[in-house]
């Protein structure tokens, strides 16, 4: 059986592989610690070689979720959005992650930049526009750049601010925070930018809203999720 591309030069099969990445970037886990549940399992690899997995696998994993989901989901996410930033340390200097879930908690779009202010947001808004279309409403908090940049799109009137009504994308902000707490952060913006970017993709991957779902719901959701999952680069 002739491997697919993605796979032809590696020497492990591709359903370790898969399982590796899915441990380190769904989970709070550092590198050793999948090494050690690796080993659990009978599989001897070193926390380097997870390390070389994730940079080699994962955006390819993240960039086959988003393509599907995005168009499955390009209508359906336009009602609303919540977008809302949270600082980063990089290497000791604060950057901000800026980062938009839809009415559902789907994460759209995470953009990294050096600054917060009104460039930056437009920067933001305009690759999530760009990949999502134009949403009806934009929920967000009361900095002023927000305001700005969506005057100079012509999107103002859209605009939603409330005490409390960007309490979906705050909780969203939890998972990845867990993750940087793992990684004990991260010394590099580039690098900042692409794990945000995959660990989105796998989140809502494997996100299934368990306390709105029945369980028997749950389990066969979740289920459908890890055969995708180990369908990842196969074609």
């Amino acid at each position: 059986m002739t491997r697919p591309a993605s796979f032809k030069y590696s020497k492990t099969s591709p359903e370790i592989i898969r399982l590796a990445v899915m441990l380190y970037i769904r989970f709070p886990l550092s590198l050793r610690n999948v090494e050690d549940l690796l080993h659990e399992r009978g599989i001897d690899v070193s926390h380097e070689t997870v390390r070389y997995w994730w940079n080699r696998f994962g955006p390819m994993f993240a960039a086959e979720i988003r393509r599907k989901r995005v168009q499955q989901l390009r209508a359906f996410s336009k009602w609303k959005w919540h977008v809302d930033e949270v600082f980063v340390k990089v290497n000791g200097k604060r950057h901000y992650l800026w980062r938009a879930v839809d009415h559902e908690g789907e994460v759209l779009e995470a953009v990294v930049t050096k600054r917060r202010n009104k460039a930056a947001v437009l920067k933001f808004l305009r690759k999530l526009m760009r990949r999502h279309g134009n949403a009806e409403k934009i929920v967000t908090d009361r900095f002023a750049s927000y305001k700005a940049a969506l005057r100079e799109l012509g999107a103002l009137e859209k605009q939603r601010t409330g005490r409390w009504l960007n309490n979906r994308i705050e909780n969203s902000h939890l998972p990845f925070r867990r993750r940087e707490r793992a990684m004990q952060r991260f010394r590099r913006m580039r690098s900042l930018q692409k794990f945000a970017s995959v660990h989105s993709s796998v989140y809502n991957h494997f996100n299934q809203e368990r306390s709105l779902a029945s369980r028997d719901t749950f389990k066969l959701t979740r289920t459908a999720a890890l055969a995708e999952w180990r369908e990842l680069g196969a074609a």
